[in-house]
């Protein structure tokens, strides 16, 4: 009898709480105070589980918010790691029409490196010593792995150019320390008057800090070499006639898409400038690289292209010869200028 009356007050402490589950119920509304202490002590134990209970509904749902809710900026970042992770490995992924151009950049590098090593051949015979070089029968110096030219104070400037200046430029934005005296000299003018007089100084202090100045930055020179000719490209076409247009471009494009086609167009803008001066040359005739295009013969991608390349340039530089004044006498440099010419007629190798 005794558990049986232990059951029924529990029956009813349960059915009363399920009745009170809006609100948090005090303890003097479930339970009376009982005068018996057992039985008391028993009933506010009952009443601390049945009040933790009714507080764990309310506190649960709140938790449980807390524990699974994140804000926005934190879901975005714990995703952005992953999103910086994709990016990385994405080059990887290359359409298979993408990655067939990777040989050929590797090999396009491969061929800048030979026009350099071959425009310095050409032009300083490979020679330290004729990085500062004055060829005779000419009024200016000549400068580099190019020969870039480089007038004293007070001559001419216009037909051949001045190009060297250009080049101490270019060399000094690429973080090249330039001597003083030569920082002064890139305005004024070569500090040499005439080839006699640049030889007596060969292996004085001046002569000696340039060589190690332009022997130290071959690949820079090449560099800027190759950048001139493609800044070239697009003017070609603007700046000839308009009936010829066409022409130069289908001429420019077959020279350009030849395997070896890009040694023979560097060189020449390197070796007698770009010709976009309709002023410049003799007679009003340029002998420049537009000037070869635009008499050269229709071709189309190929070894034909080369050919008729290298005797559009050929023609071209005879002409020049026929236009210059006979005191200059500039027939004696034809035979070279026709071998140099010849390279032009098949792909480095």
């Amino acid at each position: 009898m005794k558990k049986t009356t232990l059951l029924i007050p529990l029956v009813i402490l349960l059915n009363a709480s399920c009745s009170q589950q809006q609100a948090i119920p005090s303890s003097t509304a479930i339970i009376p105070e009982a005068t018996d202490p057992e039985i008391s002590y028993r009933k506010k134990t009952k009443q601390k589980y049945l009040i933790a209970n009714e507080q764990q509904k309310h506190i649960a749902p709140i938790a449980q918010e807390k524990r699974y809710y994140q804000p926005p900026q934190i879901i975005q970042t714990q995703h952005q790691p992953q999103q910086l992770q994709k990016a990385q490995y994405q080059p990887q992924f290359i359409p298979p029409k993408v990655a067939q151009h990777l040989a050929p950049q590797r090999k396009a590098s491969n061929e800048m490196h030979m026009i350099a090593n071959k425009i310095f051949k050409n032009e300083a015979g490979g020679k330290r010593d004729k990085l500062v070089h004055w060829n005779h029968g000419e009024n200016f110096a000549a400068m580099g792995i190019g020969h870039f030219t480089w007038y004293p104070s007070g001559q001419n400037r216009h037909r051949f150019g001045n190009t060297f200046p250009g080049l101490l430029d270019y060399l000094e934005r690429h973080n090249q320390n330039l001597p003083n005296w030569l920082k002064i000299a890139r305005h004024t003018g070569a500090p040499w008057q005439s080839r006699e007089q640049l030889m007596r100084e060969k292996g004085s202090y001046k002569v000696s800090q340039l060589e190690d100045l332009l022997f130290r930055t071959k690949d820079l020179q090449a560099k800027y070499i190759i950048e001139r000719a493609k800044r070239a490209m697009p003017k070609l076409v603007k700046n000839t006639t308009q009936h010829l247009r066409p022409k130069v471009a289908k001429n420019l494009n077959a020279v350009a898409n030849t395997p070896g086609g890009w040694y023979a167009l560097v060189d020449y803008v390197n070796f007698k400038g770009e010709g976009l001066n309709r002023h410049g040359g003799y007679r009003g005739q340029n002998w420049g690289l537009l000037q070869v295009l635009e008499n050269m013969a229709p071709a189309t991608p190929g070894n034909q292209a080369l050919h008729n390349f290298a005797d559009s340039a050929l023609a071209i530089l005879k002409r020049r010869v026929r236009n210059s004044p006979p005191r200059r006498n500039e027939a004696r440099w034809l035979n070279g200028w026709s071998k140099r010419i010849d390279t032009y007629r098949y792909p480095l190798i």
